[in-house]
């Protein structure tokens, strides 16, 4: 005779909603920041993913910020906005609670970064070469 351990409830699938609320708040934060934010700190930060908790309570904001841009200054004026990003995210999508947003650099995308400085570099030094043929 095989008893089953698992308890109801446990083997769910994962729900797909935090993950459609995380794009939709990216796409809201992408706007603002291409749009409304007048915050010069913010002029080169581009959010990458939202990462959702399972209650839609929290979002983690992943970000990036141009080669030349400064992160901790970036970081300082996201945290400074949040109260304007959180209001427009109350506004514009129909959620029961308005999560607490919390800004994360995104570390993956640093090693792109760096082969597009490495591709760059690579590419001026072709030019130089041909330009002394």
């Amino acid at each position: 005779m095989d008893f089953d351990f698992t308890l109801p409830g446990l083997g769910r699938p994962q729900s797909a909603r935090p993950k459609r609320v995380g794009e939709a708040i990216q796409r809201e934060l992408a706007m603002l920041l291409l749009r409304k934010v007048r915050d010069p700190r913010l002029h080169q930060v581009t959010v990458t993913s939202v990462e959702m908790s399972p209650d839609l309570k929290r979002a983690k904001v992943f970000f990036i910020v141009a080669l030349g841009g400064d992160s901790a200054k970036a970081r300082k004026g996201l945290e400074r906005a949040r109260g304007f990003f959180r209001t427009h995210i109350a506004r514009t999508l129909n959620l029961r609670y308005t999560p607490d947003l919390i800004f994360r650099q995104d570390m993956e995308n640093r090693g792109a970064d760096r082969l597009e400085e490495l591709f760059a570099e690579i590419a001026r030094q072709r030019n130089d070469d041909g330009d002394n043929s």
